[in-house]
């Protein structure tokens, strides 16, 4: 008879499950993406490459911030799916999850977001009135 009442919870457990795999081993991907950045920024930085540190700080800061999202976004998402497939108490230990990842990271993710800014870079502009040289010809109109 136990076989018979069998619900979703019992057949929702291997989806919930594979989901939690994939939201460990994303997290384990974008870490790893960010310390092996790091590497790269700590073997740089003894050498006389400033644009290509400028470089691998932009990806470091964006290897974190896709970390800092998936951290928040996968529980954000089992808990609704755990919670269809009538897994309630797993679904608030998710939601639970989600908002005490989520307080922290906020602010951190804003800062990293700043990181991930483009700076604008400042050309000369070329004058737009007549600039005399000394030395050479006079290329203004009228002297």
């Amino acid at each position: 008879m136990a076989a018979e009442r069998g619900g979703a919870g019992q057949q929702g457990g291997p989806i919930v499950g594979l989901l939690v795999l994939l939201w460990v081993g994303g997290l384990t991907a974008a870490a790893a993406w960010w310390v092996s950045t790091g590497l790269e920024q700590w073997n740089v930085s003894n050498g006389d490459q400033p644009g290509t540190l400028a470089d691998l700080r932009y990806r470091a800061s964006l290897a974190l911030f896709v970390a800092m999202v998936l951290a928040v976004a996968g529980p954000a998402v089992i808990a609704p799916v755990a919670y269809r497939l009538r897994l309630v108490r797993t679904a608030a230990v998710f939601l639970v999850l989600a908002v005490v990842i989520a307080v922290p990271a906020l602010p951190f993710a804003v800062r990293v977001g700043h990181d991930l800014t483009p700076v604008p870079r400042t050309t000369p502009v070329a004058p737009e009135h007549c600039v005399e040289y000394s030395g050479g010809d006079n290329r203004c109109p009228g002297g």
